[in-house]
């Protein structure tokens, strides 16, 4: 059994306007879902599914993108376990965390890769984002207060227009002293209606 899960009737129309899909739930308990998937790793580990798998991406890839779960690099990439490193937060932005994270493997590759191309960062963005919520003023102010944040700082997370804000992304990722020379950065967007993913920038530096 599904049913609607409104926590603020009052916005929830504008909401699921706004952020492009409908929040549900199942009828059951949250440790049955877990189970679930352990069931399946069991299935993985058995079939041997982890051996093989290197430290340094394969691909030299490192994908930032969205948590949304139709958003899955390892689906709509065709990514193979150690193939890539994945960041995932709301929207897939390019958030100070991210340069860090990114800052940090960098260094990590410089001491491995004397020379040339380290690796790739590749930011995906998505159509029919979450984030799209941000542009309504009630849920971006609750939510400011939720979780202590400037409500100004929030409007500009949302992703409206995933050409613009990937390319936006890509130009901080590139702006930062912090990530070395030799790491290349692309702007791309994933079509969750077509399954497709478009370049918007393409990559350069590295």
């Amino acid at each position: 059994m599904r049913e609607q899960l409104d926590t603020n009737p009052t916005h929830a129309s504008s909401v699921g306007r706004a952020s492009g899909f409908e929040l549900v739930r199942e009828d059951g308990s949250d440790s049955g879902n877990m189970a679930r998937a352990i069931e399946r790793n069991r299935a993985f580990a058995a079939a041997a599914g982890h051996e093989g798998a290197g430290v340094f991406p394969g691909l030299r890839l490192f994908v930032v993108t969205c948590l949304d779960p139709r958003v899955d690099p390892a689906h709509f990439l065709g990514l193979g376990l150690g193939d890539a490193l994945v960041a995932r937060n709301v929207g897939g932005r390019v958030t100070p965390e991210v340069i860090d994270d990114v800052a940090f493997i960098g260094q990590i590759a410089e001491g491995v890769v004397p020379d040339g191309p380290l690796f790739e960062v590749a930011v995906i963005h998505h159509t029919q984002c979450g984030t799209g919520v941000f542009a309504d003023d009630g849920f971006r102010r609750r939510y400011a207060e939720r979780i202590g944040a400037e409500e100004s700082s929030l409007r500009e997370r949302a992703v409206l227009d995933p050409a613009a804000t990937v390319t936006r992304d890509v130009e901080r990722l590139r702006a930062s002293a912090a990530i070395p020379a030799r790491v290349a950065a692309s702007g791309h967007v994933y079509d969750v209606v077509t399954g497709l993913i478009e370049t918007i920038v393409p990559a350069s530096g590295g």
